[in-house]
């Protein structure tokens, strides 16, 4: 695989379209409903975008390609300045062959090869993805590189299974008290190679560490915590228990958690009580409401994007145990109707608005708390 390697990254760019002139004053973060995937664009008050993560793949990848050109032309962006590719699953890379077709990507990002065979990916990365970084740039970052976008402080904390040694601007003053309790966890072999990122717009501080694993969560906040408080944790790995550790959520302090789950995957019971019990945390967002929380521990309906489509007349109080993998498990129910994203806009002082897109439900955190 032909691939640049730089430290940090240095990008050079054609001439700004109409659209990517326009300035704004906030920092726009839309997370996308790709049932259960993960597709987070980023477009920075200068109009430059980072899209990390293109949705599933198969059937799925026109339908969540077109879900992420949806979130771009709200955002008035036309083309994709930066395109981080967490990991080598086919809920994170499947959108990527089709999207290339609708929008210019002006570089890719990733962590380097897969290290969990598997022919969806290897014969993606073999065939496919070649073609698509042949006329853009291609780079394979470490952790601690910077991805340079204007007005904002990008970078990488974690990639190919190796975390940042040196401490955030916030972080590593003091020992986590949450690392003596720490528990190991189990991973599948990729899923730790997950690239994380993190942004500081202003006082503003956002972190998206991809499907990274409870045990490289140790390895990033332990002994102490290199990366500080954040004021918004996205991501959650779609808030499945491999992830989610109190290690780090509570550590890292959020004022708000956004999590891309699916209508039956993820926001199980476990990492639900590691968030509702997270010191600091005022509201937890919901790409779908999660069966697997029931009303147990699921947050009310205004925080949730999408809902189920076949109601029921009542929905029971206990959560409902996740299926069995393997090839035997039933499908996922069916989410036929439109998809819609959570939108954040943080400005530069620290306070920011998240809305839910299907109810227009809007809600401030002022700076400073």
């Amino acid at each position: 695989m032909r691939s640049a390697i730089a430290l940090p990254i240095v990008l050079a760019f054609a001439a700004p379209s109409l659209a990517q002139t326009r300035t704004s004053k906030t920092l726009d973060i839309y997370i996308l409903d790709v049932e259960g995937g993960n597709a987070t664009l980023f477009v920075s008050p200068s109009r430059e975008s980072l899209l990390i993560d293109t949705g599933n793949a198969g059937e799925a990848a026109a339908r969540d390609a077109g879900r992420i050109m949806e979130a771009i032309q709200d955002a008035g962006v036309r083309q994709i300045d930066h395109l981080i590719t967490t990991h080598w699953h086919g809920d994170h890379f499947g959108g990527l062959a089709e999207l290339a077709t609708k929008i210019t990507i002006r570089e890719f990002i990733d962590h380097g090869p897969n290290v969990q065979p598997g022919q969806a990916a290897d014969g993606f990365l073999q065939e496919t993805y070649p073609q698509l970084y042949a006329k853009a740039k291609h780079t394979v970052v470490k952790a601690g590189d910077t991805i340079s976008m204007a007005g904002l402080d990008a970078r990488v904390v974690t990639s190919a299974g190796e975390t940042i040694k040196t401490s955030l601007g916030g972080g590593g003053a003091k020992p986590n008290p949450y690392c003596a309790s720490f528990k190991p966890g189990d991973s599948n072999a990729e899923d730790p190679q997950s690239v994380g990122a993190y942004v500081r717009f202003g006082k503003f501080r956002t972190i998206h560490l991809g499907d990274l694993t409870k045990n490289k969560e140790f390895e990033l906040v332990c002994p102490t915590n290199r990366i500080g408080a954040v004021d918004v944790l996205l991501g959650l790995h779609h808030g499945v228990a491999t992830s989610n550790s109190e290690v780090l959520v509570h550590a890292l302090h959020p004022r708000v958690a956004i999590m891309n789950n699916g209508t039956r995957k993820g926001g199980e019971p476990e990492v639900m009580k590691t968030l509702h019990s997270s010191p600091g945390l005022e509201d937890l967002w919901q790409i779908h409401f999660s069966l697997l929380s029931g009303q147990e521990y699921t947050v009310p309906g205004m925080f949730i994007a999408n809902t189920i489509d076949d109601q029921q007349p009542t929905m029971p109080i206990a959560p409902m145990p996740a299926p069995a993998p393997g090839p035997g498990a039933p499908p996922p129910p069916v989410h036929s109707g439109k998809a819609y994203w959570i939108k954040l806009s943080a400005g530069e002082d620290g306070s920011f608005t998240v809305t839910n897109a299907r109810n227009g439900f809007s809600k401030t955190y002022r700076a400073g708390l």
